[in-house]
């Protein structure tokens, strides 16, 4: 793939991401349900970087992970004088190390670290424009170690192309909310993170179809009730996202509600 065909793809997804009118602001919208000021929060596979500049916006601190060295080169020119957003060049996984990185170049949002997803995805239709035409070793982390390094965050965006159940089983933290891409015809990877997630917490899940930015379901879900509603027609018609949402405890609900109870009689 020649210099020119990367250049390409990445003015590409910067008029994707960057360019259409309003999308940032319905983006905001959606993740001032989940961040506030001064809030620490996680991209992962920040690709060009609209959702880092979203939650900057609404004031966050944000760690923008992605692996693509051009993109990383990119996004620290986007960036370069924002001392709220940290740029670490890595992929994110369930181990710290090395690997394998297959690029599209014509297609940068379709790279992985995930060699089984690539493979299926290669036998799909719907990719059948998709060509991973080189591959790089890049440095791996996971999210504990980024935790370790940074901190806890309030809200974590996971979209690394099939690699989502690893990034969550290089989590052992209980984190407030995070949101992860589903793709239609691959549920089970869906069905791994939302399995991961209950593991670590009582999480309820939303979802959110295509660059909508809205919430699909009035009501956050149980995570049958989510995999149900993501196999309805209007879920069917291409990818989106889950979004995820830590539960309190009982003992914090019941508290909570006590509390109230003895202000209104008292």
């Amino acid at each position: 793939m020649s210099q020119l065909g990367r250049a390409v793809g990445l003015l590409r997804s910067l008029a994707v991401y960057h360019a259409i009118p309003f999308r940032q602001r319905r983006l905001r919208r959606l993740y001032a349900r989940f961040v506030e000021r001064g809030d620490l929060a996680f991209d992962l596979g920040a690709h060009v970087g609209n959702r880092t500049r979203a939650m900057a916006a609404l004031g966050c601190r944000v760690v923008a992970v992605e692996p693509q060295p051009h993109i990383v080169r990119l996004l620290g020119a986007l960036f370069a004088r924002r001392p709220d957003i940290e740029i670490v060049e890595a992929g994110v996984g369930e181990h710290s190390g090395r690997a394998a990185l297959s690029i599209s170049d014509q297609t940068p949002t379709m790279t992985t670290l995930t060699t089984a997803w690539r493979d299926d995805r290669g036998r799909d239709p719907v990719f059948a424009g998709v060509q991973w035409n080189r591959q790089v070793e890049v440095e791996t982390t996971t999210l504990d170690d980024l935790i370790a390094r940074f901190g806890v965050p309030v809200f974590v965006k996971i979209d690394v192309e099939g690699g989502e159940p690893g990034v969550l089983a290089g989590l052992t933290h209980a984190i407030p909310a995070l949101s992860f891409e589903y793709l239609p015809h691959t549920l089970d990877y869906t069905d791994a993170c939302v399995t991961r997630l209950n593991a670590l917490g009582s999480y309820r899940f939303n979802w959110s179809p295509g660059e909508s930015y809205r919430l699909m379901s009035e009501d956050w879900l149980s995570g049958h009730a989510l995999l149900t509603a993501l196999k309805t027609p209007i879920a069917r018609r291409g990818s989106g996202d889950v979004y995820a949402r830590l539960e309190p405890s009982n003992t914090t609900r019941e508290s909570r509600e006590g509390d109230a109870a003895r202000q209104h009689h008292g």
